[in-house]
């Protein structure tokens, strides 16, 4: 009994680590595509200050081009991280299927157990009433 309660614990603390895994790269993901759209903000800004939209443009101004391609890179982070999250929530499902397993085998068990240990009750107690019939 003792090392079943010791692996719904492990299973736990696994579904619990992928749980975290999930989250962190969803926070990653929200954190870089944040900061695309500031990029996006401050390409639009000094676009407007040089009055040159055209990237082809000689005199398109170097901060902007740098941020676009730093945003773009941002995005390329972001779409990356799309790979790790699906196979971080496959993960996810898989332990909380164990972990669902091993707490389902467990309350079977218990169960048995109760069922026995009520059916030696009963056993007690039916003893006790033909002894008190016989006497």
């Amino acid at each position: 009994m003792k090392s079943r309660d010791t692996l719904i614990r492990l299973r736990r603390f696994q579904v619990d680590e992928k749980r975290r895994r999930v989250t962190q790269i969803e926070m990653m993901m929200a954190d870089f595509l944040r900061m695309a759209a500031e990029l996006d903000r401050e390409i639009a800004q000094e676009e407007s200050r040089a009055g040159i939209t055209d990237t082809a443009h000689f005199a398109y101004p170097t901060y902007a081009r740098a941020a676009a391609t730093r945003r773009d890179n941002m995005r390329q982070s972001a779409a990356a991280l799309e790979d790790q999250l699906a196979e971080a929530k496959a993960e996810l499902g898989e332990a909380f299927e164990d972990l669902k397993k091993v707490e389902i085998l467990d309350d079977r068990e218990r169960s048995a157990e109760r069922a026995a240990e009520a059916a030696r009750e009963q056993a007690a107690m039916d003893g006790i009433g033909l002894a008190r019939a016989r006497a």
